[in-house]
């Protein structure tokens, strides 16, 4: 059997996948999901929602791969009290020139990583509308744009629900990934203690070093982008996404934005992998995380207990695999 040659020169993007998976494991221990899935959202130029109870490693996982790239890095922590202007900036009157002058807030910045994303109200939330689709803001009639690259990784407990505010289906939508971090292996959890008792009290981040360009990930994103993808495949995501609308057990269905996020996560998935095609695999992993945030239950699947993850299976079983 001839081994596969690949069309596109995908050994740039693999060594610094592989750099950035060395650079993130110094730290996080097991979490090898959620550390892919973060880096496809880099190569697809997607924001996600990390969803998980307090003290899995969802803040640290977004810090430790916002430092691992040469890029600007913002933290805002949403509390009910946050004001749009908190997180966008405002205009200042400045004395000297007698005009106004804008001041950046804490969303100009490479990597915006919003903690507790749910505590905010609907008015701060929608703050984040524009920005996370068009990546600019408009403020006073004036449109400022986003560097790039420009990421929101937000994250939430999904336990907690005193003080929260429920996300809009519009801003949830925005969200190419909801990425769900579980608790770790007792194994794991032992190499966690292990690391903490040998590194005594030193930062975590020290031992973190910026392995990738804002050029590297230019061109890594345009390489994700020259992936092929079959006739048959694209009819295939367009069956999954549009059996989301009829399926008895969901209220609501996912959008166009669905399919097309689950083209570019395969695109990315399958890079990673040395690929410069899809497979039906790529889209079947790609479909949990883009899915689950997207689809409504009816109110008696809620109250069976039933998830969205196992409606996605659901219509994964249902939906013919191309050959």
């Amino acid at each position: 059997m001839n081994e596969f040659t690949s069309r596109i020169d995908l050994a740039p993007l693999h060594q610094g996948v592989e750099r950035l998976r060395h650079e993130l494991r110094k730290v996080i221990v097991g979490q090898n999901d959620l550390i892919d899935q973060l880096i496809v959202c880099v190569l697809s130029n997607g924001h996600a929602l990390i969803e998980g109870v307090p003290g899995v490693a969802k803040t640290l996982s977004a810090k430790l791969l916002a430092h691992s790239i040469s890029s600007h890095f913002s933290r805002i922590q949403f509390t009910p009290d946050l004001m749009p202007s908190d997180i966008l900036g405002t205009s200042v009157f400045n004395q000297k020139t007698t005009a106004f002058e804008f001041k950046q807030g804490p969303i100009f910045s490479n990597l915006v990583l919003i903690d507790e994303i749910n505590r905010a109200p609907a008015k701060t939330q929608a703050a984040l509308f524009e920005v996370m689709e068009e990546r600019q803001i408009t403020l006073d009639g004036k449109q400022y744009d986003m560097q790039f690259p420009f990421l929101v990784f937000a994250t939430q407990n999904p336990i907690e629900q005193e003080g929260t505010y429920r996300l809009p289906e519009a801003q949830l939508d925005r969200f190419m990934f909801k990425i769900e971090v579980a608790y770790p292996t007792d194994d794991e959890e032992l190499i966690i203690l292990r690391n903490h008792h040998e590194r005594k009290s030193q930062n975590q981040l020290h031992d973190i070093e910026k392995v990738i360009s804002r050029e590297e990930i230019f061109e890594f994103q345009k390489t994700v982008q020259a992936i092929h993808a079959e006739e048959t495949l694209l009819q295939y995501i367009t069956k999954i996404v549009t059996q989301t609308r009829n399926f008895p057990s969901l209220y609501l269905g996912a959008s166009p934005r669905a399919s097309y996020w689950i083209l570019q996560a395969a695109k990315a998935s399958a890079a990673m992998q040395g690929r410069d095609f899809i497979t039906p695999d790529d889209v079947q992993r790609m479909t949990f995380p883009v899915l689950r945030h997207r689809l409504i239950l009816t109110p008696d699947k809620e109250m069976e207990g039933t998830t969205t993850n196992d409606t996605i299976k659901q219509i994964l079983e249902k939906v013919e695999v191309p050959r």
